[in-house]
């Protein structure tokens, strides 16, 4: 594929990079503030103790994969690039199971995720199962971007998967591909029906 610049049709403005524990702990406790929520308060609503939370705003623990994932339902948090903070696990043999449609779903302007598998807390990978409301790039505020690697394969339907650095890709189901996604990213459908797409990510 060939490269491919802003103002050929793609978003121009950028997110940052997926958050790191500063970053992570000043958005939480900016967003909380925002919602009025004192720390008792989200703590409870996120059902976490009150101390975690300190803890995790002020970066000094990294928190599972679980525990944002309630506070971002809590706080309204929800930005893509969140997914995919995950704590590291030396554990082995671990083994989950989704059965079809009973995932967790987190709906954005965009996309409609089902997240998979989410009862491993600690994990590398993050699998989820999309299906793309966005009919048009101009309904992205910006590029999605976060650190990390991800797979994408289409399951049914047709869009495009637009990147920062290359020309928009068509993709119909059966298609797969694999990028950075650190690099700038959107996908919009382009079928009758929305696109279903299983997005796989690495951090």
């Amino acid at each position: 594929m060939e490269p491919i610049n802003a103002e050929d049709g793609a978003p121009a403005t950028e997110f940052a990079e997926a958050p790191d524990g500063d970053a992570l702990g000043k958005m939480i406790r900016e967003s909380r503030k925002e919602k009025g929520l004192t720390l008792e308060e989200a703590a409870r609503a996120a059902n976490i103790g009150r101390s975690t939370l300190s803890k995790i705003e002020n970066n000094q623990t990294r928190p599972s994969f679980e525990i944002i994932r309630r506070l971002m339902q809590t706080l309204d948090l929800q930005t893509p690039q969140l997914f995919v903070q995950s704590a590291k696990s030396d554990i082995s043999g671990r083994r989950d199971y989704t059965r079809k449609g009973a995932g967790e779903h987190q709906e954005t302007q965009t996309y409609d995720h089902e997240l998979v598998c989410t009862e491993l807390t600690s994990k590398r990978m993050l699998p989820y199962i999309s299906r793309i409301k966005a009919r048009d790039v101009s309904e992205f505020e910006s590029w999605v971007r976060h650190s990390g690697e991800e797979f994408m394969f289409v399951i049914s339907g047709e869009l495009v998967l637009y990147t920062e650095h290359y020309r928009p890709l068509p993709m119909k189901a059966g298609d797969t591909v694999y990028y950075d996604s650190g690099m700038g990213h959107c996908c919009v459908s382009t079928s009758e029906e929305d696109a279903q797409v299983l997005w796989v990510s690495l951090n």
